[in-house]
C-alpha cells in the first residue's frame, strides 16, 4: 500500500501528471488563502479544459458484507473515473486527511490519489501523491 508497491497504468500516470500541472496552474493564478470550494471548482474547470471527464463531490458509499451505507462521504474530484483528488486549504495537513485519502482510494477501488493543500506559499509543498 505504499508508493511504488505496484506500477499503475501509463494512462493513469498521464492523468496524474495533468492533475499536478493543473493544480500548479490554479495555484499560480489564485495563490493561497481561499476557500477549498474555490480551488475545487477552479481545478475541475482547468482539468475539463484539458479534456478530462470530471465528477465533483462524487458520493462514496461504504459497503460492509451485504449492507450498503450512503454515509455522506464524498470524493472532491474524480478525474476520468480513475484518479481521486481531495482538496484542502488548511494551515497544516492533519494525519486524518491522508487516512481519508487512502480510505477513499480503497473504498472506490482506485489506485492513484492526490491530497492537495492549496494554502501553501509554493504549490509543490501542498501536493501529496498516494498509490494503493
Amino acid at each position: 500500500m505504499h508508493e511504488g508497491h505496484q506500477s499503475i497504468p501509463a494512462s493513469t500516470e498521464a492523468i496524474g501528471k495533468d492533475v499536478v500541472d493543473a493544480c500548479l496552474t490554479v495555484h499560480r493564478a489564485l495563490g493561497p488563502g481561499l476557500l477549498e470550494s474555490v480551488y475545487e471548482i477552479c481545478l475541475a474547470h482547468e482539468l475539463e479544459g484539458r479534456g478530462h471527464s470530471i465528477v465533483r463531490q462524487m458520493a462514496l458509499p461504504v459497503v460492509f458484507k451485504e449492507i450498503r451505507l450512503e454515509a455522506g462521504y464524498r470524493i472532491d474530484i474524480m478525474v476520468d473515473d480513475s484518479v481521486l483528488i481531495e482538496v484542502k486549504s488548511v494551515e497544516r495537513l492533519a494525519p486524518a486527511f491522508e487516512a481519508q485519502l487512502l480510505t477513499y482510494l480503497r473504498l472506490s477501488n482506485r489506485r492513484l490519489g492526490f491530497l492537495l493543500n492549496f494554502n501553501v506559499p509554493l504549490m509543490k509543498q501542498g501536493i501529496h501523491r498516494r498509490v494503493l
